[in-house]
């Protein structure tokens, strides 16, 4: 991937994407652009294919059929040339971990290391990923986690954090690897609902510090007031994309039934 990016080159662009496992067809053709520095909010019901889809970004499941490119490189092959012809390379795991650096992933369930503090879960993949000396990383890890609101709870085990600061050491240990794409796969549906407001404000301020995010939640109050584009999936296909704005004026029935069941 580029090292900087182009304001014109999509920060992620997905076409004709398809996934099956085995005859489950869980994607029939997704069509996507992201731009850098935009946020985009991916609405749809359970089983739609949204958390699929943002698995493909990072290589955590194998396109079967389509592309997608990050910063204009295409995930997960190379383009080589063999007996005159230019042909698809699958990467080795070496240039996935590569392209994977990129993008920083949270999950709905937070994975931290119970024997570890938060500033040790922040810490452990720049240290061993990254290869940064350990004050370099503590430093980083103290940044990150301040960032989040959590600078008061450096020495303290998941078991001693509520859910909500938990996803928030999550966050801070994705962008403690400085990523050029936050990916979020419903970070707050795990949460007690006092709970997801503090997870949200934390997106809110990685939105306005311009940093490209591709969210799927099931907060639409957040998908009005921060993306720049909104996409409902159903059935393993964008059914409609727009402004926040389509969220009070959607054209799609199904759309329309889906707000109508969560709002």
């Amino acid at each position: 991937m580029t090292e900087t990016m182009n304001a014109s080159t999509p920060a992620i662009k997905a076409t004709q994407v398809h996934k099956a496992f085995g005859t489950l067809h869980v994607l029939k053709g997704v069509d996507l652009t992201v731009m850098p520095g935009t946020v985009t909010v991916i609405l749809g019901p359970s089983g739609s294919g949204k958390s699929t889809f943002l698995r493909l970004i990072n290589q955590l499941e194998t396109l079967t059929g389509g592309s997608i490119e990050v910063n204009g490189e295409l995930v997960g092959y190379k383009h080589v040339e063999k007996n005159g012809q230019d042909m698809l390379q699958t990467l080795n795991d070496k240039e996935i971990a590569a392209q994977r650096s990129k993008l920083g992933m949270v999950f709905q369930r937070f994975n931290l290391f119970p024997h570890m503090t938060a500033i040790e879960n922040v810490m452990e993949a720049p240290v061993h990923v990254q290869h940064k000396s350990k004050k370099e990383a503590h430093d980083l890890a103290v940044a990150e986690l301040t960032r989040v609101g959590l600078g008061d709870r450096l020495d303290y085990y998941p078991s001693q954090l509520s859910g909500g600061q938990q996803q928030r050491v999550a966050i801070a240990r994705a962008l403690a690897m400085k990523p050029e794409i936050m990916l979020f796969d419903e970070p707050t549906s795990a949460l007690d609902p006092e709970l997801v407001g503090e997870v949200l404000n934390v997106m809110r301020s990685l939105a306005k510090e311009g940093m490209t995010m591709v969210c799927v939640t099931h907060e639409i109050g957040f998908a009005r007031e921060v993306a720049d584009q909104v996409v409902f999936m159903d059935g393993g296909v964008v059914v409609e994309k727009g402004g926040p704005e389509i969220i009070d004026n959607p054209t799609e029935p199904r759309f329309k039934d889906f707000l109508q069941h969560v709002l």
